[in-house]
């Protein structure tokens, strides 16, 4: 890839990772009004509505019969089952604690891979990666925090759809190559909307204020544009180069969580937030590494 191509790269994934927590900000404030069931069936039913507009504006569609032996594809739904429900399990713990300390904890994706990726798919984890997987569980539990006075049990829902996260990403792993990233991603929201509709069967549903529905929309809007810049990010730029700019999303949060609810992360959070950062971008470095000693 040239510098430029990668320059592009990097603002796309910033970009990408800033609309994710942006997202994730409105769908909070929203959920002082809604009940957690309704705004994820909501905001999933209008972002599937956006990423299905971007695949007909991508020309995703053209080939139709492609298009539905992808949607036959079992590694697709599992996938998709898999995000739908890591994101019921994330959005209801981001809902009951700081923004930043959520996000902060999602940001261990890459070194939960790298773990079950050893434990559950035979990859050799060598012992620079273990101690590297070490270093950002002690961040972890800095931001958890569970002997303190202030804990929120909600930290390990949190982690615990962080950890659905992970499998769904190991689990792409199965989907085909050939299967386009936009017709995954329109299956993922799918699926995620489904299992909130369900969901919302068992609770009560609020009146839906202009206010709340524009954030819904705005919402949905920030999500597709995520996904999108995601994609091209990936798909323009060497992964080396762009991929430690997803902590552009931590600071976004940080930000956000200050000037909307006035969370502050204490000096042990601090700490977390440094040692994941830290943890993640070597973890990024010693795949690199890895990588171009393969090719």
């Amino acid at each position: 890839m040239t510098p430029a191509h990668n320059r592009r790269g990097v603002i796309a994934m910033s970009v990408s990772m800033a609309c994710f927590v942006l997202n994730d900000s409105l769908v909070k404030y929203v959920s002082d009004s809604l009940p957690p069931s309704q705004l994820i069936f909501l905001r999933g039913l209008l972002a599937s509505l956006g990423l299905l507009l971007l695949c007909v504006y991508m020309g995703t569609f053209r080939n139709s019969q492609s298009t539905f032996k992808a949607l036959g594809q079992r590694w697709v739904w599992i996938r998709s089952g898999l995000d739908g429900l890591a994101s019921l399990v994330y959005l209801t713990a981001m809902f009951n604690m700081p923004l930043a300390n959520a996000t902060a904890i999602n940001m261990t994706t890459p070194l939960l891979i790298a773990l079950m990726s050893g434990l559950l798919l035979g990859v050799q984890v060598s012992l620079r990666n273990w101690l590297i997987i070490a270093i950002g569980f002690v961040g972890v539990l800095l931001i958890v925090q569970p002997a303190s006075d202030g804990f929120n049990g909600w930290a390990w829902v949190c982690l615990a759809g962080t950890l659905l996260h992970a499998l769904r990403d190991i689990s792409m792993r199965f989907v085909p190559p050939h299967i386009p990233s936009l017709i995954v991603t329109l299956c993922t929201a799918i699926g995620a909307t489904l299992m909130a509709g369900v969901w919302s069967l068992w609770q009560d549903w609020a009146t839906l204020t202009l206010t709340s529905l524009a954030c819904l929309c705005g919402a949905a809007v920030l999500l597709s544009a995520g996904y999108f810049l995601l994609i091209l990010s990936t798909r323009a730029a060497d992964l080396s180069v762009v991929a430690p700019f997803r902590y552009v999303g931590l600071l976004t949060a940080v930000v956000m969580g200050f000037v909307v609810w006035g969370d502050i992360p204490n000096a042990l959070a601090w700490c977390g937030m440094v040692l994941l950062v830290g943890a993640g971008l070597m973890m990024l470095r010693s795949q690199a590494k890895l990588a171009t000693a393969e090719n």
